[in-house]
């Protein structure tokens, strides 16, 4: 463990969370993204610098999605190796042992890869997901007398009548009215009222989707196709566009992102209601940029050029919290598979040397306030009352290998500086693949990979 003492930024100088939806579960636990507005920033604190034990939760499926609910229980959606078929899974976070099991398993019907990723937890600590039958689907989990637990449908919409066939549902998320908002591989966006009706809108034409879409408090929902930013909003249940900006997608797909387009999931973020932005980083040929706008208008806040010290192109949602965003770098990442029509990377390939950029706004725009060079192989995680980046780091050579090994990270938000870091245990089959940490209630991080987690703390 090697460890460089604790920053003094708290959480007084990182400015508001946005007010949390009457839907959704817990603050910083409820989405893979930490909360509606997709922060990747939480109000709990983390492991800190101190040294960290790690368990296996060896589950034979890559897990992107854990979420927490208010009884402690951890929620996993996860997709098996051998079929690939998206599957709950139950987790007691306090169990111990050198390796955990699952106290309960749901398999889903399986849809679209992005399909088995996106996912929330409700105000009842129930799972919100659309299965590959297009149903939206709210799993509840119980314990019975014998102190068994088990996982139930507990309600079902179908959505068959709104989503065309051949298309799937890759994000939703809740409004504070108790709708359900959806949106499709191919740009389809609807919300579902609280009686089940479902209306939708389709955005353009030839545009996709491959993200997760974000939430205000004030019911306005981004969403990011591979050639826009939009925001929209309900009127009258039904969806309507209220603006849209068009950014540079580049000549094609970039090494280490899934899509030709933008990798993130819109954030919001901001000063004052923590959603007054929102967020998301081009796809340019070259170097890579933030890309900020006002909530509400549409009014473009600056654009700013981000991992000039590290690959210029990323798949994954910045953290947005008060005036700051971070963005990391996945350009060149292994990824083992690529999504149906992903399409040819240019260039074909490149090292993934990784790199790190906070970025701030202020009364001229903004502002770089540090680059740095962590091989991020996870969503990094912003832990407010820590005042560190939590993330995983790739060990071993710019030209990926299968004998690279990770480390979990604490990075210094303050100065960008590595503050602490462990050795992981396993293989590249604990590969986290770029996906989301959950910082739980107990300071500890529960980590998805490739073949399960691992808990750390």
């Amino acid at each position: 463990m090697v460890g460089v003492g604790v920053p003094a930024w708290g959480v007084t100088g990182w400015g508001p969370f946005a007010a949390p939806g009457p839907a959704l579960g817990p603050q910083g636990s409820s989405t893979m993204h930490a909360d509606a507005g997709s922060s990747d920033a939480t109000p709990l604190s983390g492991p800190g610098v101190r040294a960290v034990r790690t368990m296996v939760y060896p589950l034979a499926a890559a897990c992107p999605t854990l979420l927490q609910g208010a009884d402690g229980m951890v929620v996993a959606l996860c997709t098996t190796i051998a079929g690939r078929t998206p599957t709950v899974e139950l987790i007691d976070p306090e169990a111990t042992g050198v390796t955990g099991t699952a106290s309960a398993t749901l398999p889903l019907v399986k849809g679209g890869l992005l399909g088995g990723v996106y996912a929330y937890l409700d105000n009842a600590d129930r799972l919100v997901v659309v299965d590959g039958q297009r149903r939206l689907l709210r799993i509840a989990h119980a314990r019975d007398a014998a102190g068994r637990w088990s996982l139930r449908v507990d309600s079902s919409v179908d959505l068959s009548g709104v989503v065309p066939a051949g298309d799937s549902v890759v994000g939703l998320v809740p409004d504070p009215s108790g709708g359900v908002w959806f949106v499709t591989e191919h740009a389809v966006a609807g919300r579902v009222d609280p009686s089940g009706h479902a209306a939708t809108i389709s955005l353009g034409a030839g545009e996709m989707v491959e993200n997760s879409i974000s939430a205000t408090p004030g019911g306005r929902i981004a969403v990011a196709t591979t050639h826009a930013l939009y925001e929209l909003r309900s009127v009258s249940g039904r969806p309507e566009v209220l603006w849209r900006k068009a950014y540079d997608r580049g000549p094609g797909r970039k090494p280490g992102q899934l899509s030709w387009g933008t990798g993130s999931t819109p954030v919001y973020f901001g000063p004052r209601t923590g959603a007054d932005y929102v967020a998301i980083v081009d796809n340019a040929a070259g170097a890579a940029h933030l890309l900020v706008f006002r909530s509400g208008t549409g009014q473009s806040v600056c654009s700013q050029p981000v991992l000039t010290r590290g690959g210029p192109g990323s798949e994954n949602a910045p953290i947005g919290l008060g005036r700051t965003v971070v963005v990391a770098s996945t350009y060149g990442y292994p990824y083992p598979t690529l999504p149906q029509g992903a399409g040819p990377a240019v260039p074909p390939n490149a090292p993934f040397t990784g790199g790190m950029t906070r970025v701030d706004l202020d009364a001229s725009g903004c502002r770089t306030v540090w680059d740095n060079a962590v091989r991020s192989s996870a969503v990094p995680m912003l832990s407010a009352p820590d005042g560190l980046i939590y993330t995983v780091n790739r060990v071993g050579p710019a030209a990926t290998t299968p004998a690279d090994g990770f480390e979990f990270t604490a990075i210094d938000a303050d100065t960008g500086a590595t503050a602490a870091h462990s050795p992981l245990p396993g293989t590249i089959a604990e590969d986290p693949l770029q996906t989301a940490p959950l910082i739980t209630r107990d300071r500890r991080v529960l980590q998805g990979t490739l073949s399960g987690i691992v808990r750390i703390g």
